[in-house]
């Protein structure tokens, strides 16, 4: 067995829980054809806290991955992961179906989990800093 340096303390997160009753947004969005919506349940200071998405095919092995996502993606936010670093690690995530989009912010989606991303970034993530 081997022993810890006194400086190492082991990490644990702590979940932050979204208000009962919570403002959202819902966006209605188009990637390759596919139409869905994208609500995101927001903290009492207006961020993210967590993500649904419902696409047309209810009950397809497409709408059980959205939900696996979403509940992992939001999981993620509500253990402190940031919004730039979370869409950081989905975007560019290329798979069916991808496209043409309905949001001219975001012409073209390599996957919906890619159209998410970017759609989170562009809405909620901070500017980039100048240095």
């Amino acid at each position: 067995m081997s022993k810890l340096d006194p400086k190492d303390k082991p990490m644990f997160a702590t979940r932050r829980s979204l208000p009962d009753t919570r403002e959202s947004i819902t966006h209605k969005f188009a990637v390759g054809g596919y139409e869905g919506y994208l609500t995101i349940g927001l903290y009492d200071d207006g961020s993210p806290g967590e993500i649904f998405i419902k696409v047309a095919k209810e009950g397809s092995a497409l709408s059980g991955f959205c939900q696996a996502f979403c509940r992992a993606f939001s999981l993620a936010m509500q253990l402190g992961l940031s919004i730039e670093e979370a869409t950081a690690r989905f975007k560019g995530m290329r798979f069916e179906p991808m496209g043409h989009t309905s949001n001219p912010d975001i012409p073209e989606a390599n996957s919906i989990v890619d159209y998410v991303a970017r759609y989170l970034e562009i809405e909620f993530a901070a500017p980039p800093t100048r240095r």
